[in-house]
């Protein structure tokens, strides 16, 4: 296998992987309340990426400010967006959920104007931006009459988006390290704030724990909290950023049918309507002038 199919294998594993995140949510939350499955999947996760960065030889770093960067990364970057999404899915459906996560790249095309240099709107940024919104509208009108989704779980859920957009811009900004050093300092950090928070996830009554719920969370603190991340950037350091961006075309897709044909959830003429809206969006805000 030569590398640019290594690289599409990897690719192809990464979209799966995060598209059946909000499946694994919908299913931990049988057992769990949003808050365990946020610090119950970053617990995991931060153990599994602590054995890889040791196992690959790294050490975590002793000086104070590289920790105050992870620790920005891990609130806005997981602990915040975390417990949006898994409370959103308490009122929304699973495929409802990733196709509103689309909007991230969207919202970081106007972020990235203000803060970032060189990285100014042009008109096709402005016409994907405004066919990724009409997408949300489509979605919050039928919502109204739709009893199986709620206005505020899409709120949640958009709000998560826009923070994923936000740890974009300071990833940006901020000085680079090694991606397997930061991303378990994050997860360690994220972890333990998580911990601290809300320190009745302490007080889970394994007994009342069911066996899908229990194997959804295994599988979501190892896959798409960790191992992800791991896939990520061997693909950033292989085929580059752009080659990576063509995920948020696809995870949408992946979420919302998964949660279709696997949960029995609703295929509604609007929402396709919204998730071909959001892609094209997304797809037209990336030509070049």
């Amino acid at each position: 296998m030569n590398t640019n199919q290594q690289n599409y294998l990897l690719l192809s594993l990464l979209i799966l992987i995060w598209g059946s995140s909000f499946l694994l949510i919908n299913r931990s939350l049988l057992s769990f309340s949003p808050e365990q499955i946020v610090g119950y999947r970053l617990l995991i996760g931060s153990l599994v990426m602590v054995c890889i960065a040791f196992f690959n030889g790294k050490s975590l770093p002793s000086s104070l400010l590289p920790w105050l960067h992870f620790s920005i990364f891990a609130v806005i970057g997981n602990v915040f967006p975390y417990i949006l999404i898994a409370k959103g899915q308490v009122n929304i459906s699973s495929g409802m959920a990733g196709l509103l996560m689309a909007v991230m790249p969207l919202a970081t095309l106007i972020l990235a104007h203000f803060f970032i240099p060189n990285d100014k709107l042009n008109r096709y940024k402005i016409i994907g931006f405004v066919l990724g919104i009409s997408g949300v509208i489509f979605i919050l009108g039928p919502t109204l009459n739709d009893n199986s989704n709620t206005v505020f779980g899409i709120l949640l859920v958009l709000a998560a988006a826009c923070s994923y957009a936000v740890n974009t811009i300071f990833a940006t900004r901020l000085p680079s390290y090694d991606p397997l050093v930061s991303s378990s300092c994050v997860l360690i950090l994220a972890s333990v704030i998580s911990f601290l928070i809300w320190p009745d996830i302490f007080y889970f009554k394994f007994v009342d724990l069911s066996l899908i719920s229990g194997f959804s969370m295994l599988l979501l603190g190892i896959f798409p909290t960790a191992i992800a991340l791991v896939i990520y950037f061997n693909i950033v350091n292989s085929a580059g950023a752009t080659f990576l961006s063509n995920i948020n075309y696809l995870i949408p897709v992946v979420a919302f049918f998964l949660g279709a044909f696997v949960l029995g959830e609703s295929i509604l003429w609007h929402n396709i309507l919204a998730l071909l809206l959001i892609i094209s969006g997304i797809f037209i805000s990336r030509f070049r002038i």
